[in-house]
């Protein structure tokens, strides 16, 4: 029996083989090349002009004690004006929303700037009852938001024989 195996010299054209590291390896000659303290400096600066990536929540944290619900969110950096309260049945939703617009004028060379950035993050919590809204407390402090919700106790039922 004789087995032939196919020969490679017909077929030359090869494709490149993608390397895995490609991305992070022309990064770091990017970083090393251009000006590294420059674009650093400026990514803090785009951090702390907008504290939350859009697509990123925050952190929410629920706590049960015997006769309320204590609900804290942490919003560093965000005006009580940004923060919106919804709820419904037994969700309670936070909602944060960031709208700024920028403007640079520059007549000398008569260059004319405007940014608009908009930003949204929402977190809902699920709570075991139906919330009474006119008995919730909220305040906010040093970028801790914390929602009070107070147990409501049902009409116990007994049961027949």
């Amino acid at each position: 029996m004789s087995s032939k195996l196919p020969s490679d010299k017909n077929n030359n054209s090869k494709k490149p083989v993608p390397e895995p590291f490609r991305e992070l390896v022309k990064s770091m000659n990017d970083l090393f090349t251009e000006k590294p303290i420059r674009g650093f400096l400026q990514s803090i600066d785009e951090f702390f002009k907008h504290p939350f990536p859009p697509t990123a929540g925050f952190h929410v944290e629920t706590l049960e004690t015997e006769g309320e619900y204590i609900i804290t969110a942490e919003l560093p950096g965000v005006k009580k004006e940004q923060i919106h309260l919804n709820m419904t049945e037994n969700y309670i939703t936070i909602s944060v929303e960031n709208n700024q617009i920028e403007t640079q004028e520059d007549e000398l060379n008569q260059i004319y700037s405007r940014k608009m950035f908009r930003q949204q993050s929402s977190r809902t919590v699920s709570l075991p009852q139906t919330i009474n809204e006119k008995k919730v407390k909220a305040s906010y402090r040093d970028g801790l938001l914390q929602i009070r919700i107070p147990q409501e106790k049902g009409k116990v039922i007994e049961i027949e024989d």
